[in-house]
């Protein structure tokens, strides 16, 4: 009985152990919680942290590198100036009437235009500058009363833009001279002027917004006129006559076709058609020759020429134009001429002369000079 309850009390004593280890351990949770909830969570008002910025980190090199720049430039600006292109065709129709004038110019050389209407037979050869020019004319006395001048040369000029080279002039004209009605009568002359083929170079300039274009491009040309001429010449005196005559001519010009020749910069080129220009003349006019001494000749000449149902052959294409054809309009100027001879002997002769226009442009004031020596037989 004495163990009986020995043992119970021991189990009662471990049983009051384990009892109040446990209530030991809830007792401590609450007091830990509440410890942190009075850390964590305060009564009063939550003070506002004060904010102060970190510097900047200093940006660290990209792994990327940086685009190059693009291989393909940008554009340019689109030029203007089709307008000023359009109308340099119109300083094309310029050049070219001025080269039929100037070949018509040069030919009447070949036609005695600086010598006496009637006077023996003679050949002079010749040699000019101003338009360099190289050859031979004369006259022959067929008949008493009829008359061949002929004469041909070879020629190279430029004015206003274009350049004219290797071509070769022909002329030749009959006269009839009225010999038997005394010292005062009647004359009159008919031929023609021949340039079957020459060189011919053009230049056409104009502005753009990128600044000026020139350009020079080359072709074929050939001129040919037909003229007639009534006159009344006079012996005043043996050592003096006066001539007066009035001259109409007709004029053709054929000008291959060609295009714009390459340059650097040519927005607005222009490629030109095969054409022919025309245009008739009427000229009225005198001369007066006259013997000083024994050895010594003059002649003076001139008069006023006026162009009418002149068409210039040009029919251009150009870029930002399409077709353009110019006109050419009529217009009058002056020409003139001399010559003042030497007889070195009898038979013989060496001159100077000169001959040229006055006038507006297209024409334009000109002169073209040369020394000659002439022969009388």
């Amino acid at each position: 009985m004495a163990k009986l309850h020995f043992g119970r009390f021991i189990l009662a004593g471990v049983l009051t152990t384990v009892i109040a280890l446990a209530l030991v351990a809830l007792d401590v949770r609450p007091a830990a919680a509440q410890a942190a909830c009075e850390s964590e969570c305060t009564t009063g008002p939550t003070p506002i942290p004060t904010y102060s910025p970190s510097p900047s980190p200093t940006p660290s090199p990209s792994p990327y590198p940086s685009p190059s720049p693009s291989p393909y430039p940008s554009p340019s600006p689109t030029p203007t100036g089709a307008d000023s292109s359009g109308n340099s065709i119109g300083g094309l129709a310029g050049q070219r009437f001025n080269q039929m004038i100037t070949n018509r110019v040069l030919g009447t050389v070949l036609l005695g235009v600086n010598e006496q209407v009637n006077c023996s037979d003679c050949i002079s050869a010749f040699g000019s500058a101003g338009s360099f020019s190289a050859g031979i004319h004369g006259r022959k006395e067929l008949t008493n009363n009829l008359s061949l001048l002929a004469g041909i040369a070879y020629t190279q000029y430029n004015e206003g833009g274009y350049k004219i080279t290797s071509a070769p002039i022909g002329a030749f004209a009959l006269r009839y001279d009225f010999t038997d009605w005394g010292s005062s009568r009647p004359f009159f002359d008919v031929g023609t002027i021949l340039t079957p083929w020459e060189k011919a170079r053009y230049t056409r300039s104009y502005d753009t917004s990128l600044g000026p274009v020139s350009v020079t491009s080359s072709t074929n040309a050939s001129n040919y006129a037909v003229y007639g001429r009534a006159g009344w010449m006079s012996r005043v005196s043996p050592r003096d006559e006066v001539a007066a005559s009035i001259e109409v001519w007709q004029l053709w010009q054929r000008v291959s076709g060609y295009s714009d020749s390459a340059v650097a910069f040519n927005p607005f080129d222009a490629s030109i058609a095969t054409g022919t220009d025309r245009t008739s003349l009427v000229k009225i006019g005198g001369q007066w020759t006259h013997l000083s001494g024994s050895n010594i000749e003059t002649n003076i000449n001139g008069g006023w020429v006026q162009s009418f149902a002149s068409h210039s052959g040009i029919v251009a294409t150009v870029a930002g134009n399409g077709t353009v054809v110019p006109t050419m309009g009529n217009q009058g100027w002056f020409e003139y001429g001399g010559r003042l001879g030497f007889r070195v002997q009898k038979g013989w002769i060496v001159d100077l002369f000169a001959n040229g226009t006055l006038g507006p442009q297209p024409v334009g004031n000109t002169i073209h000079g040369g020394v000659g020596l002439r022969i009388n037989y």
